[in-house]
């Protein structure tokens, strides 16, 4: 083994300490991440506490823990890093909706859930943006660019899908799950490339450009679910032509879990929606490559993809728990009191006015074409289904958090008290409006079986 030369050992020395430094706050955050498990467990009766609550409520008490001992100087173990949470957490938590769905009821009703998730975020980005281009400067908060209130009209247009999943019964009531769990998945594939596209935008010369938005969308919609489905079909053909199960199940499930990462990453390659792709490619990996499969390989990968997902949802929640409590950004803020609750209630008040905008109207849309092509009275979506679509989609989440951190920081820090304001405003609606409507849903739980 070769000598170090001197000259080298002072950075071989700072080189250690950063991998250190590194260990340490990964060794907490997954010790934090244990505990959430275990109490988890511990209260898997309590119908009040889900996984998203107890993992903000965990990440809470644990960024308390932080500023007593750092004497309020952070509550923070990790920094947020939003090519972290794309290219690391999002891809599992799709990938497993996308598997785990019950592809008879989501197909049956997929121009609704299009509907919903496509047409509805557009309408819903709509009065948001122009909801708070009105309002913020009547609130004091000054500085945002158009390109910023688009932005926070698609961040704030992002549904909850984790939320959403635990709010009704797939068996018990099929046609809302579907419509819940479909709508939520799309309606974040279609804000996240909103986002791109807006990202991309030149507002100074806005006039005469609608059309190529909406020509730049439907691109990346289709190009998207297009890779999706031949890279879910292409995995399906391999395992079967292969037969990989009669010496290996091991390589089996590793051909899945990697074929499925690389549609998400090919499609931000080509710079292509990877939610989409690999939403899609998850339904086709479970109608056609799942049964190509040995009946071991089956099991596990139902529960490995389902065990990436969880651990991915409860490192996102845990983090958002945290920065609820970042003072910089708290101080940063240059607004009163007053404005900002006025903030915070105008951004409750244009998602809740967002959300009815579309549910309501294209609920009647769909259920006159529903009745005109079928004439199936048990696809129609009542009223009080209606309502129920409506407060569930009013969750805000992952995508919305990473979303802001994106527009409004740098690697999680910025030294803009507007972008700060902007920061604190997404936490606290994404807070509010998980907490909330957990405790609102549960009535809907017991009524939806009646």
């Amino acid at each position: 083994m070769g000598m170090v030369p001197v000259n080298l050992i002072p950075e071989v020395l700072r080189n250690l300490v950063h991998e250190h430094a590194l260990v340490v706050p990964i060794s907490l955050f997954v010790a934090v991440l244990c505990l959430c498990l275990v109490v988890g467990h511990l209260l898997e009766e309590n119908r009040w506490i889900n996984e998203s609550i107890l993992a903000i409520i965990v990440g809470f008490i644990a960024g308390i823990i932080l500023l007593l001992v750092t004497k309020g100087k952070s509550s923070h173990i990790l920094t947020f890093n939003e090519e972290l949470f794309f290219i690391y957490l999002l891809p599992p938590i799709i990938f497993n909706a996308g598997f785990q769905v019950k592809k008879k009821q989501f197909f049956h009703n997929f121009l609704t859930i299009m509907l919903f998730g496509v047409i509805g975020v557009f309408i819903s980005v709509s009065i948001i943006t122009c909801g708070s281009w009105w309002l913020f400067p009547k609130l004091k908060l000054l500085g945002l660019s158009g390109q910023d209130y688009l932005a926070i009209g698609t961040i704030f247009s992002s549904t909850d899908t984790v939320c959403t999943l635990q709010v009704l019964h797939q068996d018990e009531t099929p046609l809302l799950y579907s419509l819940v769990f479909g709508e939520g998945v799309v309606n974040d594939a279609t804000s996240v490339v909103l986002f791109n596209a807006v990202q991309k935008l030149d507002v100074s010369r806005l006039s005469g450009k609608t059309f190529s938005v909406i020509g730049e969308f439907l691109y990346l919609f289709i190009t998207s679910t297009g890779l999706g489905v031949i890279t879910g079909l292409l995995t399906a053909y391999i395992l079967k032509a292969l037969s990989f199960g009669r010496h290996s199940s091991v390589r089996e499930i590793s051909l899945m879990i990697l074929m499925a990462y690389l549609s998400y990453m090919l499609a931000e390659l080509f710079d292509l929606s990877g939610i989409l792709t690999v939403f899609f490619c998850g339904i086709l990996m479970s109608h056609y490559a799942w049964y190509n499969v040995t009946e071991t390989s089956r099991i596990t990968t139902r529960h490995v993809f389902a065990t990436m997902s969880f651990i991915a949802e409860t490192f996102i929640f845990l983090y958002v728990g945290m920065d609820a409590l970042d003072i910089e950004k708290w101080k940063m803020t240059q607004l009163s009191y007053g404005n900002l609750m006025g903030i915070y209630s105008s951004l409750i008040l244009l998602i809740l006015l967002g959300r009815a905008a579309f549910v309501f109207p294209l609920s009647a849309l769909a259920n006159y074409t529903n009745t005109r092509a079928t004439s199936d009275q048990a696809s129609s979506i009542t009223f009080k289904h209606q309502i129920i679509i409506w407060w569930a989609g009013l969750m805000r989440g992952a995508v919305s958090i990473a979303l802001a951190f994106k527009q409004f920081t740098f690697s999680g820090v910025t030294t803009d008290p507007v972008n700060a304001t902007m920061i604190t405003n997404t936490i606290i609606v994404v807070l509010f409006s998980t907490l909330c409507n957990k405790e609102k849903h549960q009535p809907f739980r017991i009524r939806s079986t009646i």
